[in-house]
């Protein structure tokens, strides 16, 4: 059993992230649970030390002469394996807090949909499974680069389409392009397209079909060299 312990000084925000986790952790695995929730340190630290905890959801600003760094210092030196995912609203906190092997910071006001990759990552390291993420925001959202079937421009957006759900920023190709693995391709002025995840092509009507069956397009432009990658990839 994966045991994951909160602690914030305030009681709504523990609440709210014992819900977000629970609804999270039925669809990641049946041997993983909020074991303890709690507003004070030393109640959590009690029961980290009489109890088994493998995840630790922790404030770092708290309404003490403590806060979360110094907790997570307590932590590290009981329990050199457990993870740590600090929540906060205060970014100047965030360099310290990686001193002490954070798995993770969630800026406040925190959202399911980033809640989830967290936990979904934290399965991923958990099980061996070995993941290669793209960092697109300052917010440290991270998309798991095998899951994005193409990127998107719209007007000033970018839009990371994947199965689950769209991600989109304010940016541009230019600044992504040498962040990306090879087998995302420039196909269109409007689209990169991740050839891994191409169903088909029909290069008359330049329409791409991708595992999901959504579509994206071949530009005029691009399409010689776009099916000169795929052929090379053995893709067709």
């Amino acid at each position: 059993m994966l045991n994951f312990v909160i602690c914030d000084d305030n009681l709504h925000i523990v609440d709210k992230l014992e819900k977000m986790l629970n609804d999270i952790l039925v669809k990641y695995s049946d041997e993983a649970k909020v074991v303890f929730t709690s507003d004070n340190i030393d109640d959590l630290l009690k029961f980290s030390d009489e109890n088994k905890v493998d995840v630790f959801l922790l404030d770092i600003n708290f309404k003490t002469n403590r806060n979360g760094l110094n907790v997570a210092e307590t932590i590290r030196k009981r329990n050199k394996n457990a993870y740590i995912i600090f929540t906060t609203g205060h970014m100047e906190y965030v360099l310290m807090a990686y001193k002490y092997k954070t798995f993770d910071y969630l800026t406040k006001p925190i959202t399911p949909d980033r809640l989830e990759e967290t936990i979904k990552r934290l399965f991923d390291d958990i099980n061996g499974m070995p993941k290669k993420y793209l960092r697109i925001d300052n917010k440290n959202t991270l998309i798991d680069e095998s899951e994005i079937e193409y990127i998107k421009r719209d007007g000033m957006k970018l839009v990371f389409h994947t199965a689950s759900r769209d991600y989109d920023i304010y940016s541009s190709f230019n600044k992504f392009q040498d962040k990306l693995p090879k087998n995302f391709i420039r196909c269109h002025k409007s689209f990169v397209v991740n050839i891994n995840q191409i169903n088909d092509v029909d290069p008359v009507t330049g329409v791409i079909t991708l595992k999901d069956n959504n579509s994206c397009y071949i530009g005029p432009k691009y399409k010689s060299e776009f099916m000169e990658v795929l052929n090379n990839y053995g893709i067709f």
